[in-house]
């Protein structure tokens, strides 16, 4: 079975705050995360992160670098393949939407107390985004 080809947005604010989801849906439901999902067979990484923001966040982003990659299992027994870039908002509200239960921009210092998805601290300390310790 080929690795399932996602994406995920590490989107910083002005204050520093990272944007996390709340996942609505099967992996993770219930979990904060960040935004993002799979790549269609004719989406590039970018075009995938772009609908996928608009449909989780209600926001329009520019698609920055690679920051990381990371492979997760799939509850199918498969494997997701995730890339996971910076991005910056430059448009749109702040809702949630989609399969997102709730979305939010959250102080990194913040990020231990909440229920994330397997991996995605320690993921986010690996790759030194700013403020998370």
């Amino acid at each position: 079975m080929r690795p399932t080809p996602c994406v995920g947005a590490i989107v910083l604010d002005a204050e520093g705050r990272l944007l996390l989801i709340r996942r609505g849906t099967p992996p993770g439901k219930g979990l904060w995360s960040l935004p993002g999902g799979r790549v269609e067979a004719d989406e590039s990484d970018a075009d995938a992160l772009r609908r996928e923001l608009a449909e989780e966040t209600g926001l329009d982003i520019a698609v920055g670098p690679l920051v990381g990659t990371v492979r997760r299992a799939a509850p199918d027994g498969g494997v997701y393949d995730i890339r996971d870039y910076a991005c910056i908002v430059h448009g749109g509200e702040l809702r949630a939407g989609d399969d997102a239960e709730d979305a939010r921009w959250v102080p990194p210092h913040e990020l231990p107390r909440l229920e994330l998805t397997d991996g995605l601290l320690d993921a986010l300390r690996e790759w030194n985004v700013p403020g998370v310790a």
